[in-house]
Parts: C-alpha cells; sequence; structure tokens
C-alpha cells in the first residue's frame, strides 16, 4: 500500500463519503470527497452545474478534478458514483493509486438515497428504476477498474474499514473476492 492513493468508487449511497473519512482518519491519511470540493470551488451544489452545464459539462469538471487530486500520495479520494464513465477517469485511477469498489445492492443504494433531494440523476419520475438503471450501466464499470471489491451493506462503518484494512493487508491491492 506504501504511500499510494486509495480511490473508494461506487453508487451514489453506497457509503463512499462515509467509509472514506472513517477509511482516512484509521490510516492516517487525508480525505477528499471530490463532489464536495467541486461544490466548494463553483459555490453551487451538483444540481446546479447539472442544470447549467447538463451532465457532459459536470462530467468535464469531474474529471479535471480527479486529474489535480490523484497528482497527490497517501490521500483517500472519494470519487463522485459517476467518475467511471469516462474512460481517462478509469485509466487514471488504476494507474495512480488502489481503487475500492463499494458494492451495494439496489435495495440498500435506495434505502439511502430515496429521500435525498440533491441527486440530480434521481430526479426521474420513477427515481428507483433510474437508480437501478444506473447500477446496471456502472458495476461492470466500477468492477473493472476496482483492484479490491468491498460488498457493503447494514454493516457499520467501523466494521466495514476494518475489512477493507485487513484485505489491503493480507491481500495488497488485487483482491476482488469481495472482502
Amino acid at each position: 500500500m506504501g504511500d499510494a492513493n486509495i480511490f473508494l468508487v461506487g453508487m451514489m449511497g453506497a457509503g463512499k463519503s462515509t467509509i472514506g473519512r472513517a477509511l482516512a482518519e484509521r490510516l492516517g491519511r487525508t480525505f477528499v470527497d471530490c463532489d464536495r470540493v467541486l461544490v466548494e470551488r463553483t459555490g453551487v451544489p451538483i444540481a446546479t452545474v447539472f442544470e447549467f452545464e447538463g451532465e457532459a459539462g459536470f462530467r468535464k469538471r469531474e474529471a479535471a478534478l480527479l486529474a489535480e487530486l490523484s497528482r497527490g500520495h497517501a490521500t483517500v479520494i472519494a470519487t463522485g458514483g459517476g467518475a467511471v464513465l469516462l474512460e481517462e477517469n478509469r485509466r487514471l485511477l488504476r494507474d495512480r493509486g488502489i481503487v475500492i469498489y463499494l458494492r451495494a445492492k439496489l435495495e440498500h443504494l435506495w434505502e439511502r438515497t430515496r429521500r435525498d433531494s440533491s441527486r440530480p440523476l434521481l430526479a426521474t419520475p420513477d427515481p428507483k428504476a433510474t437508480l437501478a438503471a444506473l447500477l446496471a450501466e456502472r458495476d461492470p464499470l466500477y468492477s473493472e477498474v476496482a483492484h479490491l471489491i468491498v460488498d457493503t451493506g447494514p454493516q457499520s462503518a467501523p466494521s466495514l474499514v476494518a475489512r477493507i484494512v485487513a484485505a489491503l493487508e493480507r491481500d495488497g491491492a488485487d483482491s476482488k473476492a469481495g472482502a
């Protein structure tokens, strides 16, 4: 593991920010949430960026930010849920650190996101169906980019962090066995 960056990927609601913060604390590293940095820099919510620039504009901003943040070392970085959509981002993630896919079932994702009105991609007539479609599209990309896949669910953040640290120490950075 050394001082390699650790990137957390996964769907909205998978726990990237919560787990990332706890993992960084446990490892004595800095934590960065890409979505939060983007909001701080633009001065507006992500939904507003989507409204004025569309998803393509948002993805362009996200890619530039990811390229910038990934130049550092020993940082735990929570990516946006759609960061893996661009091939350049997938390549960058794999090349510049250890990628951990926080894999969650649709039911858990829905429970965690259904009351959150700040998610522009779920502002649809049937947000659960939209979430299912996004998961179906993105799961193969998360799996492709991941060095380590961790199944989340009802476990506590400390429990998941302990599993991640154990897997990193045991298997290094190439375990897709579902930690």
